[in-house]
């Protein structure tokens, strides 16, 4: 293959001429990136956003209401919320109107995101196959998880990630500031 060097701002092992183009080109790290901390405020008024736009799903049955939830939650896993409509809306807008920002890590708000774009995407699936209530009943559990956030302060995918985190299935690296996570924290 070619020489390999230690590229010391990743700790990964790059092959050398691919170095030299990632420096020139995009750096998919960047484009990829996700904010860390977060604005806990940011994250609570996103949530709301994400109540009421799934609550106007399931009264209207609107089955595209899926596919806008869902695509909303795979572009903030993705990019953070550089890109996506509400998450620019909480961010840029709404948040600072609150005054001063409560910082939290960023980690464990990813993985919430990515627990819900897989369960709107889960439901916008079983919609299109025909199994509309499993999709409603999916899509009204993410309604609730997304209540606790927006209008408790309670991130279930925190909670889930800070267990995973504890039992080993994520690594400590992942959130150094998670490493002593609990409902006490909360």
């Amino acid at each position: 293959m070619g020489k390999f060097r230690i590229d010391n701002t990743t700790a990964d092992t790059v092959p050398a001429t691919a170095a030299g183009s990632r420096r020139a080109g995009v750096d998919w790290r960047k484009v990829f990136e996700f904010p860390n901390p977060v604005n806990e405020y940011a994250a609570r008024i996103t949530a709301g956003l994400v109540v009421v736009l799934a609550a106007v799903t399931l009264l209207t049955g609107w089955g595209w209401g899926l596919a806008v939830i869902a695509a909303g939650f795979w572009l903030r896993v993705l990019f953070g919320p550089r890109i996506s409509p509400l998450a620019l809306l909480s961010v840029k807008v709404l948040a600072p109107r609150l005054g001063r920002a409560k910082l939290v890590p960023g980690p464990p708000k990813r993985f919430a995101q990515g627990m819900g774009a897989a369960m709107s995407t889960a439901a916008a699936l079983l919609l299109a196959a025909g199994l509309a209530p499993a999709a409603w009943i999916l899509l009204a559990v993410l309604v609730l998880a997304a209540s606790l956030e927006a209008f408790a302060g309670f991130c279930l995918g925190c909670v889930i990630f800070g267990f995973l985190q504890r039992r080993g299935l994520i690594p400590a690296e992942i959130c150094e500031a998670c490493n002593n996570f609990t409902l006490r924290r909360l």
